[in-house]
């Protein structure tokens, strides 16, 4: 790396969206970073479709800002997307080959039979400006994979450290409360984090919500984590010295994240563009802004449409799954489908489009370049890095300011409540009380709860475990997760 040293890097990870479904129309041409030639985004050409039942659905602009139901992204539901209804995957071997056929079908399966074509649905760049904007005025990624064809948790564990220890699927809170006994799930190598505090380099995660998932990895303390609302004050009023900062959205999991900042499908896309507004600007406009580097990306593609065909990746090498954490079989020899990338900094040169081969262990694989850590994981060892882009010798002048999200009634809303304290603990009804607790991100949710509890009341585990056993259905988890946020609030203020 040329050029003055990063010394902080900052990691934002949304929710459930691929790259054509967010970027695809954007059309943005700029210069290759690496051949520094004229280039354009690998994006839509309003050819690409899916067939169903004998129809031709193509992609069209304008996606909702909400979308009516969760496209299913489990293992399986991303195997029907890539590859088409009906494929299987058989235990161990090679993924099937991938054509991209099966997005309309998955959708009508997760519920979608209304109006299949809505899954086709991609945005224009006019309805993302802030997405759009950071990604003319710095480097885009088009060539970012998710790090599995599966579902968030086990694609986040491969951010923090180039594997998921073998999971290839979303827990069930039965398997959460057995890696706190007797088959625990543990990155064998562990995390960039456990790398990080050997070496006696600082980090700090942020969370928009008490419950963020990356709470539930172990050897991280409640005194690791902050509100997002105190971000934009700890950098700005006084020294900050941490080197590595992951920030997380608020997820709202128990009301259909309608009020989160994640950009899951059933949350307004507006407000994790504020979110992405909010986070840049505190960066720009602070002391460290000169020796920052930031990664916007997105965990997996959420069901979302996307043309490109993933490549066959590098297993992490690092475990021979136990059944229980792999049900699939996967060999972990395949990548899944692409999701949006920008990467920020005022040592990269502008407009620039980045077509090198990323996945989330490029995030574990650039901290570890930057501040001389060892390697994880075979994934991380062969992994692009992001602070290969950071070519000036000197800062150049950015943008202080960002468009607004959602036009400036949204901004005035938005804006001012992510710095807001966090909200008294929710008693609001949680949606549909009698529903599995086992349903999407929950159970992860409830881990990261757990983690937090036992820290709390460590001569409670076992209680705190049986407790945990006999959660089956949302309105449970909500009464849990309810008295756990009043606990490990009343612990934070005492420490403050």
């Amino acid at each position: 790396m040329s050029g003055q040293p990063i010394e902080h890097i900052f990691v934002l990870m949304l929710e459930n969206r691929s790259f054509d479904h967010m970027l695809g129309w954007s059309a943005i041409d700029g210069t290759d970073a690496f051949t520094n030639t004229p280039t354009r985004i690998d994006g839509l050409t309003g050819a690409e479709s899916n067939t169903f039942e004998g129809q031709p659905y193509r992609v069209t602009r304008f996606a909702d800002n909400v979308m009516p139901l969760d496209p299913h992204h489990e293992f399986t539901d991303i195997l029907c997307q890539l590859s088409g209804p009906g494929v299987r995957y058989p235990a161990g071997v090679p993924y099937p080959p991938i054509d991209n056929s099966g997005f309309v079908a998955s959708y009508v399966a997760s519920g979608g039979t209304a109006n299949p074509a809505e899954i086709m649905k991609c945005y224009d760049p006019g309805q993302l400006p802030v997405l759009n904007a950071l990604a003319r005025e710095f480097a885009v990624c088009d060539n970012w994979h998710a790090s599995l064809p599966g579902p968030t948790w086990p694609n986040r564990l491969f951010a923090h450290g180039a594997s998921s220890g073998g999971l290839d699927h979303s827990p069930t809170t039965l398997e959460i409360v057995e890696w706190e006994t007797i088959n625990h799930l543990a990155l064998p190598s562990g995390s960039i984090f456990d790398a990080l505090n050997a070496k006696g380099i600082k980090r700090r995660l942020y969370a928009g919500d008490d419950f963020p998932m990356v709470a539930s990895l172990q050897n991280l303390s409640l005194s690791d984590i902050r509100h997002y609302a105190s971000f934009a004050g700890d950098l700005t009023e006084g020294p900050f010295d941490y080197s590595y900062i992951f920030i997380e959205p608020s997820y709202d999991v128990l009301h259909d994240y309608k009020a989160g900042t994640s950009q899951h499908p059933q949350a307004d896309v507006v407000r994790g563009e504020a979110l992405i507004k909010a986070t840049y600007e505190t960066i720009r406009n602070s002391s460290i802004w000169n020796s920052s580097l930031l990664i916007i990306t997105w965990d997996e593609n959420g069901g979302f449409y996307d043309h490109a065909i993933p490549p066959v990746a590098i297993a992490p090498g690092d475990t021979t799954p136990p059944a229980k954490h792999n049900q699939n079989g996967f060999t972990f020899e395949q990548y899944g489908p692409r999701v949006p990338a920008v990467i920020v900094s005022p040592l990269i040169p502008g407009n620039r489009i980045d077509k090198r081969l990323y996945d989330h262990a490029s995030i574990p694989a650039t901290v570890e370049a930057v501040f001389g850590l060892k390697p994880l994981t075979a994934r991380d060892i062969q992994a692009n890095k992001l602070s290969d882009l950071v070519t000036l010798a000197t800062p150049r002048d950015t943008p202080a300011v960002l468009p607004n999200p959602g036009g400036p009634v949204s901004a005035s809303t938005l804006m001012p409540s992510l710095a807001a304290p966090p909200p008294p603990v929710d008693t609001t009804p949680v949606t549909r009380p009698a529903d599995s607790s086992d349903e999407g991100l929950l159970p992860v949710v409830l881990q990261s709860a757990v983690r937090q509890d036992i820290q709390a009341s460590p001569k409670q585990k076992s209680t705190i475990l049986a407790r945990v056993s006999t959660i089956k259905t949302r309105a449970q988890a909500m009464e849990y997760l309810r008295e756990v946020q009043q606990k490990v609030r009343t612990l934070r203020a005492a420490q403050a």
